[in-house]
């Protein structure tokens, strides 16, 4: 049967028909036809789909293993760029929890974006599981029940608010022995002179996420970007898609896209 979508109902369509149309599309090597399906679907702004490039969504995640009968914990989901993705894709036969920050203004505001985009399309998002991530308080999950647990360039904002550590332990207490911890963080260059802002060092956060439980299981150049000097005035922020420095050396920034980036792939132990 082929029924012709609205515009307003064509982001519903990702995750109902077309989802399952679009799988039979795909060449019979692809791993998961679904997941590209919800990356290139109507739901998703231009804006967002415009640093697919830098993000690579569907090589990450399929990186980390995700499959959509797993319970997923997204640590701050600042303003929802991986829900619009993780959301659609787990809503029927998964789970799905956005661990928002749930603290500062500058995070409310974040959380604040995520909800409104929610809101804006229940059919998407009725099935997701809001908290916050606040280490010691509240659990970001049921212990022990989750599958798989991401963050997507967060780390260095935990370790400047002295919750690092923590924050990996609730991450290892939600996971099932067995599960997964995915992270992807701005990569600062092995000996800097001076810690850029923004970056962190794939020695200090292996050591860190060690430190809690976890076991490095693998690594992966998915994100990396061998044009980012990490020199500029105002850390990583400089470049797109942020541009703190406004219109000064813009095309310069353009061209250098955005961060350097490591992804990581870690275990708790079984």
């Amino acid at each position: 049967m082929r029924n012709k979508f609205s515009p307003r109902a064509a982001a519903w369509a990702v995750v109902g028909c077309a989802i399952g149309f679009a799988a039979n599309a795909f060449a019979a090597d692809n791993p998961d036809a679904k997941l590209r399906a919800v990356v290139a679907g109507e739901h998703r702004s231009d804006a967002n789909k415009a640093r697919d490039k830098y993000r690579h969504p569907v090589e990450t995640l399929t990186f980390f293993g995700l499959k959509d009968t797993m319970t997923v914990v997204e640590l701050w989901p600042f303003g929802g760029w991986y829900t619009q993705i993780l959301a659609p894709y787990l809503r029927d036969h998964g789970k799905y929890y956005a661990a928002a920050s749930g603290s500062g203004s500058e995070m409310a505001r974040y959380d604040e974006q995520l909800k409104s985009m929610m809101a804006a399309n229940p059919k998407l998002f009725d099935k997701v599981m809001v908290n916050a991530l606040v280490p010691g308080k509240n659990p970001i999950a049921p212990p022990g029940s989750a599958d798989l647990v991401v963050t997507f360039r967060n780390i260095h904002n935990w370790m400047r608010a002295g919750i690092d550590k923590a924050v990996f332990e609730e991450a290892f207490r939600a996971l099932k022995p067995g599960g997964i911890l995915g992270v992807v963080e701005h990569r600062a260059d092995p000996n800097p002179t001076g810690m850029p802002a923004g970056y962190v060092s794939e020695a200090d956060a292996i050591a860190l996420i060690q430190s809690a439980g976890f076991k490095l299981l693998a690594k992966s150049e998915i994100n990396a970007n061998p044009k980012d000097t990490k020199d500029y005035p105002k850390g990583v922020w400089t470049l797109p898609p942020n541009y703190s420095e406004g219109d000064k050396d813009r095309e310069k920034y353009t061209a250098i896209g955005e961060s350097d980036r490591f992804t990581m792939k870690f275990q708790k132990p079984k």
